[in-house]
């Protein structure tokens, strides 16, 4: 077993935790302008993606230039993990490839703890990869803590690019946030991402 084989019932059950459904949960964070670098990337790449119509050109040419402005916007202190395997309990079906980790860290040849956020590309729709992100969340919970820190609270990103939607794991308690925002709302994406990196996200 796999992340990827988990579906939202079968990671409630195996890990016992309860999930609560919130709308616009996190949409009174403080926006983040994109660079005008990302703008300009995105009025080009976007349309390349969309045609492809693949999770790996979504990935690479919408999701990843984000998530590298975000990582410039903050100087540099986080780091951003692609296409990584991320193994940290086989027994349980806690291993396997994770999309995007970004970690509350600068090291970028090995995985430094804290985790602090997974992010799930999925090229359609977004409820398919709950169970899959929420077992990866639950494993950088169980990573920061090995590695000995103990940080309370792993969020978590489904997106298809152009539709996002974010999750936050506290204690036994996952909250789904049930709204889905979009990509002409780049500045609130960006201050979503912003806000988990500085564990401000409400």
């Amino acid at each position: 077993m796999s992340y990827s084989d988990f579906t939202l019932v079968k990671v409630k059950q195996t890990f016992e935790i309860k999930t609560t459904e919130k709308k616009n949960h996190f949409a009174n964070l403080p926006p983040l302008e994109p660079s005008s670098l990302l703008i300009e990337t995105l009025s080009y790449n976007v349309a390349i993606a969309l045609a492809s119509n693949s999770e790996k050109a979504r990935s690479e040419m919408i999701i990843a230039p984000i998530l590298i402005d975000i990582k410039r916007q903050n100087q540099e202190q986080i780091n951003i993990f692609s296409g990584i395997d991320f193994t940290v309990e086989p027994e349980k079906g806690l291993n396997g490839i994770c999309d995007f980790l970004i970690t509350k860290s600068p090291e970028m040849l090995t995985i430094t703890a804290p985790v602090i956020t997974i992010v799930e590309a999925k090229k359609e729709n977004l409820n398919l990869g709950l169970g899959q992100c929420i077992a990866e969340m639950i494993a950088a919970r169980i990573f920061n803590q090995k590695e000995g820190n103990n940080i309370s609270t792993i969020y978590g990103v489904i997106t298809s690019g152009t539709n996002w939607r974010f999750l936050k794991l506290e204690g036994e308690n996952i909250i789904i946030d049930l709204t889905e925002y979009y990509l002409n709302q780049i500045n609130l994406i960006m201050g979503i991402l912003t806000a988990s990196l500085t564990y401000q996200a409400r």
